[in-house]
């Protein structure tokens, strides 16, 4: 750990990070025009946000802050792959990793891995499927799109909420903090697909107030002290290769699984490759 690492991640420690995000909650859904337009536009500068790309693209059209965080982008501006077999990214970001599951083991940062098992909410059952099998971990910065989207056609089967803290998920924490993606607040999709079982893990982080899939609409908040699993048996949603699955309220992470032999990575994805939605970044292996 460096010490600029250090300094960014230590006093993330003692923070009340729940308490934090409530706030953060209250202030990106203030519909107060100053404010919110004011919140705006020094994102828009600090991070140069490409509103070009978005639907909307005035700005006091927007009810609040959030309301322009989640906004929806033109779909020409991210046409989805049309090659056969293709794994589509699900979402604009950066690679933060991408590799192999080895002996449950998943690739964090710097040394630093953590278990398929603890990712997944503590479950050897649910974890099994994807042992010996492949991962992506995208990074969503605040300049980027924020929803995500389906990278494989696929049947829900389960939904699993997770408790946890919510540590910052940039560069330096994720080099820094151990079992990071494992301690952090999650929503966990697994999904049926041509590649079989498909985790899509969407992981909360400092200020993210709230994550919420197209099915079951906000998951988080509230927080849970326990693990909690939504089965669908019946009547379970099918959603396609490109469509929209769930948004963060703010930024953070989402992580891919797929099973052994199901799946392979392009050869370009890799740590700080940035990728857009809809883009193929993998194919299925039939």
């Amino acid at each position: 750990m460096t010490i600029k690492e250090a300094l960014t991640t230590l006093p993330q420690y003692i923070l009340p990070h729940h308490a934090l995000s409530r706030m953060m909650s209250k202030l990106t859904h203030c519909e107060n025009k100053v404010w919110k337009n004011l919140f705006i536009k020094q994102i828009i500068r600090h991070y140069g946000v490409n509103m070009s790309e978005a639907i909307e693209q005035d700005i006091n059209a927007f009810k609040s802050f959030n309301h322009f965080f989640t906004r929806e982008l033109n779909p020409d501006v991210r046409p989805l792959t049309l090659e056969q077999n293709a794994i589509a990214s699900p979402a604009d970001g950066v690679v933060s990793q991408a590799g192999n599951i080895t002996s449950g083991k998943i690739f964090q940062a710097k040394g630093k891995s953590y278990t398929a098992t603890d990712l997944l909410g503590g479950s050897v059952e649910r974890a099994e499927p994807f042992n010996d099998g492949l991962f992506t971990t995208i990074y969503l910065s605040p300049k980027d799109y924020h929803r995500m989207h389906m990278p494989l056609t696929g049947t829900l089967r389960e939904m699993v909420h997770i408790p946890g803290r919510l540590f910052s998920v940039n560069t330096a924490t994720t080099n820094s903090v151990p079992g990071l993606f494992t301690r952090n607040e999650r929503v966990v999709a697994i999904f049926d697909t041509d590649a079989g079982p498909m985790a899509l893990v969407l992981v909360g982080a400092i200020f993210v107030s709230s994550i919420e899939t197209v099915w079951h609409g906000v998951v988080t908040p509230p927080s849970i002290s326990t693990v909690q699993s939504w089965q669908y048996q019946e009547n379970a949603p099918t959603l396609k290769i490109g469509e929209e699955m769930g948004r963060f309220n703010m930024g953070s992470t989402i992580i891919v699984l797929f099973g052994k032999d199901k799946a392979r990575w392009d050869n370009g994805l890799a740590t700080e490759k940035a990728v857009k939605l809809g883009e193929q970044i993998g194919k299925i292996l039939t």
